[in-house]
């Protein structure tokens, strides 16, 4: 029978296109630098390509439905063998998947003057592609486990299509779509967060032969993503109201309490550990500050960004570094270099929430960009031979053969 491994191995093209990761974590880091250098141009008046949106709408679109959407890609068509036993997509069906992406963001790029209609068909191309894919493998390997999985990125998939059709309309920037999006991904992350979090620390944790390891998940996790769901829920159709504004509260305090109960503290020797308990925490304080905004104590768009540049950034970065590594053969632990862009992305959040909070401190905005765009071109630049040359052999073991 065809492995997920010997599937990967048989391909004898580009090792870029050997596994799902390479194309899209490589796209998603040299995107998120990119992306960050051309909105600080279109931030001060410059602007070099005709965008399809206004400058606002655009810079909201290339995070949330640009860089995420490449990153959710190449963590599935990753995962999902994994989770269905399935073969993966290899070689040149995967490079049109990454295609997909690519002219995407050349219509989000270059569409100023194109049919909105032509924008919006390529740049939801992916998506839709991709939603069909994980529908077939969860249905055809009866991994009902995760359907919700499926969902949220049905729902991702739909708040795009609605930022197209708002942005059509005028203006996008605080639209359904945009909020309907940010909701799909934080649910995400606390869903898929939620496993790989407590697992990879239990791992590590257990190695060095720690007495004292993560909790389950139990009945308790249902009941913190229940709320975490509510919470969302109520963000996307009435952001600044009370209701709203009790319930993310509540989910930031429970998924606080989430997040502690995973040993967090004990794994500050290993960034490719700690970074993931970090970009948790910013998702449950993500919560808190949205929570303030509707009690109308801060303003808006430094809040969302705890999520934006904080939890979906920084669990981006560390589920990029980590299965990097991993699928690369190489051994899972991060060098002073990879910790340091971690640490520029946490900057990069929390200079991003000051700026919110003294708007006319202008410099803050483009301080965070460079932290931004140090910690993406960095990954790139780091990571670039780890997802473009062939996995690493295993070392051979001298073995004493028996007569």
């Amino acid at each position: 029978m065809t492995t997920t491994a010997r599937q990967s191995r048989d391909w004898v093209g580009p090792a870029l296109l050997s596994y799902g990761f390479r194309p899209f974590f490589l796209f998603s880091g040299l995107w998120a630098a990119f992306a960050m250098v051309l909105w600080v141009l279109l931030l001060i008046g410059r602007e070099p390509v005709a965008v399809a949106f206004s400058p606002t709408d655009w810079h909201a679109h290339a995070f949330i439905f640009g860089y995420v959407s490449a990153v959710i890609a190449g963590f599935l068509l990753t995962a999902v063998p994994n989770w269905t036993g399935r073969l993966p997509i290899v070689g040149w069906p995967l490079a049109r998947m990454a295609g997909l992406w690519v002219l995407g963001r050349l219509a989000a790029l270059f569409g100023q003057s194109w049919s909105a209609w032509i924008v919006a068909a390529l740049d939801l191309a992916l998506p839709i592609v991709l939603t069909a894919f994980l529908a077939r493998e969860i249905i055809t390997g009866r991994n009902w486990r995760n359907l919700p999985v499926l969902g949220l990125l049905a729902l991702f998939a739909l708040a795009n299509g609605l930022f197209h059709i708002e942005a059509a309309q005028g203006s996008a920037q605080d639209g359904y779509g945009l909020r309907l999006g940010l909701a799909a991904v934080i649910m995400l992350i606390a869903l898929i967060g939620g496993r790989i979090v407590p697992s990879f620390t239990r791992n590590w944790l257990a190695k060095r032969q720690v007495s004292r390891l993560p909790v389950a998940f139990n009945r308790a996790d249902g009941v913190v993503l229940g709320l975490t769901g509510l919470a969302l829920l109520a963000f996307v159709f009435a952001p600044y109201g009370s209701i709203t504004a009790s319930l993310c509260l509540a989910a930031g305090l429970a998924n606080l309490w989430r997040v502690a109960r995973w040993q967090g503290w004990q794994t500050r020797p290993e960034p490719l550990v700690w970074v993931l308990h970090a970009a948790y925490v910013l998702l449950a304080l993500g919560f808190l500050c949205v929570g303030a905004t509707a009690l109308d104590l801060m303003p808006q768009s430094g809040a969302r960004h705890v999520w934006l540049a904080g939890a979906i950034g920084l669990m981006t970065l560390a589920v990029m570094t980590r299965a990097s590594l991993g699928h690369a053969g190489l051994p899972l632990t991060a060098n002073r270099p990879v910790a340091a862009l971690y640490l520029a992305l946490i900057g990069a959040a929390f200079v991003r929430l000051l700026a919110g909070l003294w708007p006319g401190e202008i410099w803050l905005m483009h301080l965070s960009a460079a932290l931004w765009i140090a910690a993406f071109g960095g990954f790139s630049l780091i990571y670039w031979p780890i997802l473009t040359r062939p996995k690493r052999a295993p070392k051979p073991t001298n073995r004493v053969q028996s007569a």
